[in-house]
């Protein structure tokens, strides 16, 4: 009678180091490793989140040790060898899975913790999921309250008014690069979410232009016309460098689009003043040999670690009220999951109580050929309170939480005295 096990498998930029995590990053999208892990019959149910910091998976099996070699073989095999992973995955079950999804959905693991974007990734992975039908009752029931949870740490603490995003976190390193961003000129490379919260955060501290390159032109074109910028192509971008004092790059290249041999003639035009890089691309778009050029600065998504410290005490006394928060909604989701456990026999308690009661009946009503509709009716309700009534306590047994006998003791306890594994015994 036991259920499935719930459990989360996955890497994390406090367990990997960048170089393994760009070469386990998606950047394929969902719908291949999805499909790829839809084929697992060790799986139930699946889901998959990417992000620059993660890469985790999410499922229901029953046999946990075959599901985690399939899994990694599955997702990782291509990518990376045994030794470059070994130690930096996770993997949680059952209550553990759920407490760990909540945290990332409420940004409480996420390397600038109460930053908003991770939520925002987490539905548009379950939106994948559910397309391709890789969630079924019991992971769409727990991303959902996920969500929920999220909403609420958002609602009741403060946890995101003294928090920043990866994007912010680059502008921060700016500023100890130029002291004021005021006259700076950007140019972003890339035209998706992380470029358009760069450019946001950049125009509030004052930086006066802002250039757009992107593989696609008219994406471009639109993310610069909100910020009165301009657009240029992806192949302008190494002539590009000499008018510019900042570059964010966050495109989903899957290899490097700009090389030290790159940027080592623009200096000499730019007369050595200060150039700052900031890669925030997982895999990488920039070389991080472009770092060892004078004057020219590039930091990657690692270095933010550093601009985490930001507000760090004022954050931290928040995520103590937010870790409460899952905890109490982690103890109702196991509560829900001990009810689905015990929801059969209940199910089997009343169909063999109402089948004893409905024979019964038609024995006795059989027999008395007198009684008038009304007052068959009147036996047939009196049958049903009385089965209810005696049900009643053994069905509170099944769904209490019992402090000295645990749930899987109690089904047994209930199977055994209503002889509901009978008809397997015999089948058997």
């Amino acid at each position: 009678m036991a259920r499935n096990s719930i459990v989360l498998l996955g890497v994390n930029h406090k367990t990997t180091p960048l170089a393994v995590r760009e070469k386990l990053a998606l950047v394929g999208g969902y719908e291949q490793p999805l499909g790829n892990l839809r084929r697992l019959d060790c799986l139930q149910e699946c889901f998959l989140l990417s992000t620059c910091n993660r890469v985790e998976v999410l499922y229901t099996c029953e046999d946990t040790a075959r599901a985690r070699r399939e899994v990694l073989d599955m997702l990782f095999a291509s990518s990376v060898t045994r030794e470059e992973v070994a130690g930096c995955i996770y993997q949680y079950q059952d209550e553990e899975a759920v407490r760990h999804l909540f945290l990332v959905a409420s940004s409480l693991d996420s390397m600038i913790v109460g930053e908003s974007q991770i939520l925002g990734q987490l539905k548009e992975a379950y939106r994948f999921a559910s397309e391709k039908k890789t969630s079924g009752m019991i992971l769409n029931k727990l991303l959902h309250k996920s969500f929920s949870v999220a909403k609420r740490v958002r609602t009741e603490t403060r946890i995101g008014a003294s928090a920043v995003s990866i994007s912010y976190a680059a502008v921060e390193l700016g500023k100890k690069i130029f002291g004021d961003l005021k006259g700076k000129k950007v140019m972003l490379v890339g035209a998706g979410e992380m470029a358009e919260l760069a450019a946001e955060h950049l125009v509030g501290q004052g930086v006066t232009e802002v250039i757009v390159a992107n593989r696609t032109f008219e994406r471009a074109v639109k993310l610069a016309g909100c910020y009165h910028g301009r657009a240029i192509r992806l192949q302008e971008l190494v002539e590009q460098l000499q008018y510019v004092d900042i570059i964010v790059s966050s495109t989903g290249a899957s290899g490097l689009i700009l090389n030290k041999k790159d940027v080592l003639p623009v200096m000499p035009r730019r007369r050595y003043q200060p150039l700052f890089f900031i890669d925030i691309a997982v895999p990488r778009d920039l070389d991080p040999a472009i770092n060892e050029i004078d004057n020219v600065y590039l930091y990657d998504i690692d270095d933010l670690n550093n601009v985490v410290e930001m507000n760090k005490s004022e954050r931290d006394k928040e995520a103590v009220k937010a870790k409460r928060i899952v905890e109490e909604e982690t103890v109702k989701f196991r509560g829900w999951l001990e009810n689905m456990e015990v929801v059969p026999t209940i199910i089997e308690i009343r169909s063999m109580a109402d089948k004893i009661c409905r024979d019964e009946l038609d024995r006795t009503l059989g027999r008395l050929n007198t009684l008038s509709g009304e007052e068959k009716k009147s036996l047939e309700k009196m049958a049903a309170a009385i089965c209810s009534k005696m049900l009643h306590h053994p069905i509170c047994y099944l769904k209490s939480n019992h402090p000295c006998v645990d749930q899987q003791k109690r089904v047994e306890v209930v199977r055994t005295l209503f002889n509901l594994d009978r008809g397997r015994s015999d089948e058997s």
